[in-house]
Parts: structure tokens; C-alpha cells; sequence
């Protein structure tokens, strides 16, 4: 029975999450607008990642330059450096450990903030007091999750690129203008649209995720460490499927 549960919690919480995702949608297009609180959101979620981003992007670069150079050097492919790893943190490496970064401290403060507002009955009284608490606490955080991941991608891309490029600086002599020059001629339009569109889901699931269980939050402060952890575990694990699908479907272009 244990088994039956879950297999059926789950796919209850699949339906609860589609159901928020809807309502979303819905409030989203409906005015008021709040965007003074999208502002700060931004702001909350943007600039305060970006020490956190930039730090992981600059040790995934290096680290990922000095395991890679050995082999490469090996089968005298030494030159081909730039290319791999910009090519490789362009299209997965970057969004991905991005996203998963911003799981981990975005989807879990959003789900501790919203679950104490619901544990302490803020939520209600803004709900009696005629507000929105939906379109004021949930779509701005959706939102600004969703607009300001991107640029977190870009930031921690180009923190990456420099790590690597100054390895091969120390290591192997090459100047930062023709390590760049290399590393630009090698990317398309292939390898940053892509992985831009796909940024953009991955912001707007980890606002959703987030918001959805801090929202529905169980009453008792228990419920709100509940909904923080579950958060990042379910928003992480949605990231690696939204992952899957857009290389599934860019892969599909490419063929046509």
C-alpha cells in the first residue's frame, strides 16, 4: 500500500502543479501588475545570486580546463581547448549548473518564505483583506525567476570561459584575446539559442516548483522545512527533464 500511496501522491502532485501553472497563466495577463514587487524579486533573486554563480563558474572552468587538458595533449588535440570548452559551457554545462545552483538557494527560499507566510496565516489575511495574495507573492516570483535566470546563465558562461581561458594562459601560453577569438568562432547560433530558450524554462520551473510548495505549505513549522527541502528536490529534478527535452527537440532541428 505504501508503494500505491506514493505512486499516487505523485501523480496528484503533477496534477496540483499543473493546475498552479494554469492559474499562473491566468493571473499573469490580468491587471493589476505588480511591478514594483517584480522589481525587487529581480533584484532578490538576480543580484544577490550573483556572487554564488560567478564563484561555481569560475571553478567549473578551471577544473574543467586542467581535467581536459592532460588527455587532449595526449593526442596532440591540445589546440582544440578553446573550442571544446566553450562549446561544452555554452550549451550544458553552464545552464545546467546554473540552474541547479539557483534550485538549490532561489526554489528553497521562496519555499520557506511563502511557507511561513502560509503557517502564520499572512496569506489568509491578505486574502480577507481583499488582495491578491496570488498575483502579489506567486507571479512576481515566477517572473522574475523566469526573466532573471538567463542573465545569471550568461554572467556564470562568461566567468566559466575566463577560468578556462586563464589555465590556458598559465599552462599553455595563449593570450585571452585569441583564446576568446577561438572560442567565438566556434560557437553558432546552434549552440546560444538553444541554450538561452531552454534557460528561460529552467527559471520558470524553479519559480513554480517553489512558490507551489511553499503556498501549499502544511500547517506548523515542521511544513515549512518540508517545503523548502522538497522544493529543491523536485525543482532540481525538473531541471534535468526540462534539460532532456530541449536537447531531445534541438536535436530534432538539427536533423531537419
Amino acid at each position: 500500500m505504501k508503494l500505491v500511496d506514493r505512486i499516487k501522491q505523485f501523480f496528484v502532485q503533477i496534477g496540483e502543479l499543473s493546475y498552479f501553472a494554469g492559474r499562473f497563466f491566468k493571473e499573469v495577463f490580468t491587471p493589476p501588475f505588480e511591478f514594483r514587487e517584480l522589481l525587487r524579486q529581480c533584484y532578490q533573486m538576480g543580484n544577490r545570486s550573483l556572487v554564488l554563480v560567478g564563484v561555481t563558474g569560475f571553478i567549473i572552468g578551471l577544473v574543467m580546463t586542467l581535467q581536459s587538458r592532460p588527455t587532449l595533449i595526449q593526442f596532440g588535440a591540445v589546440s582544440w581547448m578553446p573550442n571544446m570548452t566553450g562549446i561544452s559551457i555554452v550549451r550544458e554545462i553552464g545552464p545546467v549548473i546554473t540552474a541547479l545552483i539557483c534550485a538549490g538557494r532561489i526554489a528553497s527560499g521562496i519555499g520557506a518564505e511563502l511557507g511561513s507566510m502560509r503557517v502564520t496565516e499572512q496569506i489568509d489575511a491578505m486574502e480577507v483583506s481583499g488582495t491578491n495574495p496570488f498575483k502579489y507573492l506567486v507571479v512576481t516570483r515566477i517572473l522574475a525567476t523566469t526573466l532573471m535566470l538567463p542573465l545569471l546563465v550568461v554572467f556564470g558562461d562568461l566567468i566559466a570561459l575566463y577560468g578556462s581561458a586563464l589555465v590556458e594562459n598559465l599552462k599553455g601560453d595563449v593570450s585571452f584575446q585569441l583564446y576568446f577569438n577561438i572560442v567565438f568562432d566556434a560557437l553558432g547560433f546552434g549552440d546560444i539559442i538553444p541554450a538561452t530558450i531552454k534557460s528561460f524554462f529552467f527559471g520558470f520551473v524553479i519559480g513554480l516548483v517553489g512558490c507551489y510548495k511553499g503556498y501549499y505549505s502544511k500547517k506548523g513549522t515542521a511544513g515549512v522545512g518540508v517545503a523548502a527541502n522538497s522544493a529543491v528536490v523536485m525543482a532540481s529534478l525538473l531541471v534535468f527533464v526540462v534539460d532532456f527535452i530541449a536537447v531531445f527537440v534541438s536535436d530534432i532541428f538539427y536533423e531537419l
